[in-house]
C-alpha cells in the first residue's frame, strides 16, 4: 500500500545550526574577524591558558598553591588545608560560586561563555588556529578552498592529540601534584600506576573527541548553561543584539541611474552581507534575536562594524546592549537582583573569611567507648574510658598532651606521655580518666579535658563524666526489719 507524504511537515532548513535539514552534520568553518573585541578576547584567552598551566607549579610555604587531593581527602588552597569535616566552608564556597555566576549573568549576560570558558578559549584560540594553518586559511578562516592533503589531516590530529595529552597532564596536576606527576611521566612505567594511567587515557580521549569532533556542539547540546539563561537573564542584562529598527529592511544601497527619476526602495543599514553568520562559531544568525546558541563571543560585532565602516555607516548595528535598549525602552542599572546578589555574596564571603581566620590547627572530637560508661577499680576509684579523635590540620608534625587542670585529683591515662601526629593525619586515641567517688554529684561530673600541642596551643573540650550514685562498697537497698517476737 503506497503511503502519502502529504500530511507530513516539511522540516525547516536547519533544525540546529550544526544540523542540516536531512539530519546530516553541518560542519562549521567560521571566518575570522580581527576586530577590537577579538583582540581583547585573545589577550584574555592566552592569559587564562598561562594561568591554568602555571598554577599547579606554584608553591605557598613549600606546599602547592592549589592541590585537590581527592584520594587522601585533603584540599590545599592558598596555604589553607581543607578536610572532609569542613562542610561549612565548602557549602559557603559553593553558594558564593553559584551566586557570582547568577550576578555576572544578570549584569553581563553570557560573558563567561565567550570570554572565559575553557571550551571557547581552547577551541577558538588553540585548535581552530592550528586547523586554519594546516587548511591554508591562516588568519582568515572559512571553509578550505580546495581538498586537504591527507598528510595535513594526519598532522592536524597528531598535533591535537599532543595538545590534549598536555592539557590532561595539566588538569591531573591539580589533583595529584606536579611532583608525583613528573615522577609518573619520566621515572615510572604505566603498569606501576594503572589507575591514574587509564584515567589519563580516558580524559585525553574525551578531550580529543570534544575538540576534534564534537566542538561547538558541546555549547549547543551538551552544556546546560545556555538553557539556564532564560531564568538568569532579564531585559536589562547585557547581550549581543541586532538592532532591527536600524537594520530593517535589509538590502544593499542602490543609486539612481543618471537621468532616472524614480523612487528607490528605502533600505535599512543592514546590507545583508551575511558576514555575521559566516564568522559565528556556533553558526547562528544573530539577526533572528536572542538564542541559546549565542556564546557572546562578539565576532558578529567585529564583522558588522567592519562592513559598516566600509559603507560609511554608523557602527553598532550589532552591539552589546540589553533587550530594552534595543527596543528603545528605558534602561535601569540598579535592579532588585543586581542589588540582592552582591549583598548575599558579601555576607557569605564574610562568613567564609571569619571561619578561615578562626579555623583551629587541630580538629578534636571526644567520644565514649561502647559498653559500660564507667567502671570501679578495686581501690574504689571511678574509671571513665573515652576515645579522643584528633586531626592534625597543619603542615608540621604535632605532639599532643592530655590533662584536666581544673581537677587536681583527676588522672588522665593515655599509655604514653605524648601523642604524635604527622601533617594531615587523623588518629583515635583511647584514654582513661580516673577520679575518686567524692568528685561526682548524683553520678555525674562536668569536666574539661585540655589537649595541648607542642606549640602550647590548648584545646578545651567540655564533657560529662559518669559514676555511681552511691559510694562503692555500700548497699543502696533500704534496711529491712526482721520479726523477733519468736
Amino acid at each position: 500500500m503506497a503511503t502519502s507524504n502529504e500530511n507530513l511537515l516539511n522540516p525547516e532548513e536547519r533544525v540546529l545550526s550544526t544540523l542540516e535539514a536531512d539530519g546530516k552534520r553541518r560542519w562549521l568553518h567560521p571566518r575570522l574577524s580581527k576586530g577590537k573585541h577579538w583582540q581583547r578576547r585573545r589577550l584574555m584567552a592566552y592569559g587564562l591558558i598561562a594561568f591554568f598551566t602555571i598554577v599547579p607549579w606554584l608553591r605557598w610555604n613549600g606546599q602547592p598553591l592549589i592541590l585537590l587531593d581527592i584520594p587522601n581527602r585533603k584540599f590545599l588552597i592558598l596555604g589553607t588545608t581543607f578536610l572532609p569535616t569542613d562542610t561549612l566552608p565548602l557549602a559557603l564556597a559553593i553558594l558564593i560560586i553559584f551566586l557570582t555566576i547568577f550576578f555576572l549573568t544578570a549584569v553581563l549576560g553570557r560573558v563567561w561563555c565567550g570570554w572565559g570558558c575553557p571550551q571557547t578559549v581552547y577551541m577558538e584560540f588553540v585548535f581552530r588556529p592550528i586547523e586554519r594553518l594546516l587548511h591554508g586559511r591562516k588568519g582568515v578562516g572559512g571553509k578550505p578552498r580546495k581538498s586537504i592533503a591527507p598528510w595535513r589531516t594526519v598532522l592536524k590530529y597528531v598535533i591535537f592529540l599532543v595538545i590534549c595529552a598536555h592539557l590532561t597532564n595539566t588538569f591531573l596536576a591539580y589533583f595529584i601534584g606536579t611532583d608525583k606527576l613528573t615522577q609518573w611521566i619520566w621515572t615510572s612505567a604505566p603498569w606501576e600506576h594503572p589507575g591514574p594511567f587509564f584515567l589519563f587515557v580516558g580524559i585525553t580521549a574525551f578531550m580529543m573527541f570534544d575538540f576534534a569532533y564534537w566542538r561547538e556542539q558541546l555549547c549547543i547540546i551538551g552544556c546546560p548553561y545556555g538553557r539556564f539563561q532564560s531564568v538568569m537573564l532579564d531585559r536589562q542584562s547585557l547581550i549581543i543584539s541586532y538592532d532591527p529598527q536600524r537594520g530593517e529592511p535589509r538590502g544593499k544601497p542602490r543609486k539612481a541611474k543618471r537621468g532616472q527619476d524614480v523612487a528607490l526602495p528605502v533600505v535599512g543599514d543592514c546590507v545583508d552581507c551575511n558576514q555575521c553568520v559566516d564568522v559565528c562559531p556556533t553558526g547562528i544568525d544573530i539577526r533572528d534575536g536572542l538564542q541559546l546558541e549565542c556564546i557572546n563571543c562578539a565576532q558578529c560585532i567585529d564583522a558588522c562594524n567592519d562592513v559598516m565602516a566600509r559603507f560609511d555607516r554608523p557602527l553598532g548595528l550589532i552591539r552589546y546592549g540589553s533587550q530594552d535598549a534595543i527596543d528603545r525602552k528605558p534602561t535601569r542599572i540598579l535592579r532588585l537582583r543586581v542589588v540582592l546578589y552582591p549583598i548575599a555574596i558579601c555576607l557569605l564571603l564574610t562568613g567564609l573569611l571569619v571561619f578561615l581566620l578562626n579555623k583551629p590547627t587541630s580538629d578534636i572530637e571526644v567520644l565514649r567507648t561502647l559498653g559500660r560508661p564507667f567502671s570501679v577499680t578495686p581501690e574504689g576509684l571511678v574509671d571513665n574510658t573515652l576515645r579522643v579523635k584528633i586531626t592534625n590540620r597543619t603542615d608540621e608534625t604535632r605532639d599532643y598532651r592530655f590533662a584536666m587542670p581544673a581537677l587536681a585529683e583527676a588522672q588522665v591515662i593515655t599509655g604514653q606521655d605524648t601523642l604524635t601526629l604527622e601533617p594531615g593525619d587523623t588518629l583515635t586515641q583511647p584514654i582513661r580518666v580516673v577520679l575518686p567517688f567524692e568528685s561526682f554529684r548524683g553520678g555525674r561530673l562536668q569536666a574539661t579535658l585540655q589537649i595541648t600541642d607542642d606549640q602550647d596551643t590548648a584545646f578545651d573540650h567540655k564533657l560529662t563524666l559518669q559514676g555511681p550514685t552511691a559510694k562503692p562498697g555500700t548497699s543502696t537497698r533500704p534496711p529491712t526489719h526482721e520479726n523477733n517476737d519468736e
